[in-house]
């Protein structure tokens, strides 16, 4: 089964780095398909655990969720409050969204492959071309924004694109006009 995206299709647009309850819902309203909550310590938008539960609580039922950290080991606190853990390292857990800015080694044993270079500091940088040959649910994210989001899908038809700091007005604040402009950009064609 192949990941990639039929041209016209919606897509998978996921939402990353959100801190508020507020920013779920507007993810709900505008149509976002997932949320991340960052649980790594070293972010600026990271969450401690007791928040990051609050946050999976929040959406349960109403939107997937991510956990999202650079060390499976980050995640441990609240991985059974959430749908996916998103790391940078490759484990072996079922519900496993691996980001790297390399191909995966196992793209079949993972649930989602985030090509992700920027290691979440969200600085665009052309795509390689070896992404369009992952198989399986391959989400680009990293610098992503309402200007270049269509473009990249154009290019690479992945399974989906993730979205964070392009769609804020500092470190996990985000906006809601932002994040509508942003989705509105991924839905376009």
């Amino acid at each position: 089964m192949s990941g990639r995206r039929p041209t016209g299709s919606g897509g998978f647009v996921k939402v990353c780095g959100l801190t508020q309850e507020q920013q779920i819902d507007w993810a709900i309203e505008l149509g976002y398909d997932a949320i991340g909550v960052v649980v790594t310590p070293k972010s600026k938008r990271y969450c401690p655990p007791e928040r990051a539960v609050a946050l999976a609580d929040h959406a349960r039922g109403r939107i997937p969720t991510f956990a999202v950290a650079l060390a499976h080991e980050e995640t441990q606190a609240v991985a059974e409050h959430f749908d996916t853990i998103q790391v940078y390292e490759m484990v072996d857990i079922p519900n496993l969204a691996f980001a790297s800015g390399t191909p995966p080694e196992h793209p079949e044993a993972l649930e989602y492959f985030f090509y992700d270079a920027s290691t979440g500091s969200g600085v665009f940088a052309d795509i390689p071309e070896w992404v369009k040959d992952v198989p399986g649910r391959v989400v680009i994210a990293g610098g992503l924004d309402e200007h270049n989001v269509a473009g990249v899908i154009e290019a690479f038809a992945p399974y989906g694109v993730d979205v964070s700091s392009s769609v804020e007005t500092a470190p996990g604040i985000k906006s809601r006009e932002k994040m509508a402009a942003f989705i509105a950009a991924a839905r376009s064609h």
